[in-house]
């Protein structure tokens, strides 16, 4: 349902041109269709990715995935495989990959502003064979994000330098961070939990059941 709080917005790629031009030519032909080497050592070094995935509703999910750098296995030049590591089982990720396999990531390094983009067409995958090397701490995953690559590309740094994310100069003192644990009991008042039984619950989860 379209929103009609904002008066003024934009509704074609015309208008949009006429305020910020087009990209340059190296934006142009940055692109490429395989994991080359550059991309596959990036991948190699990376401990994170966050995964973009709509469904068929086209409502939309980022998901983070995490682990030890290189978690995420690069089987050849147009396929890699991302462990699906235990969570909390809403599946919000997998369940629109089996609607709608189009899939967006973007891998970061920590220290580095400079990203890896990739696009492409995921499926669930349990393949033992592919699946095996991707044990970790004695657990093998029981399924992975298999995706066939179709763009791959560096992403600048401009966003990085603006929020000086690496910068820990910036970062804000522990005491004021938001409290993750006061906000879940908000949310799930219903359920009459409190914070301290969130803090808890989430102790035990991390501690227990990461793998």
């Amino acid at each position: 349902m379209k929103s009609n709080f904002f008066e003024k917005v934009i509704e074609s790629e015309e208008e949009l041109r006429s305020l910020f031009g087009y990209p340059s030519e190296l934006v142009n032909n940055k692109t490429i269709t395989v994991i080359d080497h550059h991309c596959r050592d990036y991948i190699s070094k990376s401990p994170m990715l966050f995964m973009a995935t709509s469904g068929s509703s086209g409502a939309c999910d980022v998901s983070p995935r995490g682990d030890s750098e290189g978690f995420v296995h690069v089987l050849d030049d147009k396929h890699l495989v991302i462990p699906e590591r235990p969570g909390n089982r809403r599946f919000d990720s997998l369940r629109n990959i089996l609607e709608n396999p189009k899939v967006g990531l973007i891998f970061i390094i920590p220290g580095l502003e400079e990203t890896l983009r990739i696009n492409g067409h995921a499926s669930i995958v349990k393949d033992e064979d592919i699946l095996k090397p991707m044990e970790a701490h004695g657990k093998v995953p029981i399924i992975g994000i298999g995706v066939e690559v179709e763009e791959c590309y560096m992403h600048c740094a401009k966003a990085f330098k603006r929020s000086h994310l690496w910068d820990d100069d910036h970062w804000l003192a522990k005491e004021v961070l938001p409290n993750p644990s006061k906000i879940l009991a908000q949310h799930a008042r219903k359920l009459g939990v409190t914070p301290e039984d969130i803090s808890k619950s989430l102790k035990e989860s991390y501690e227990k059941r990461l793998y």
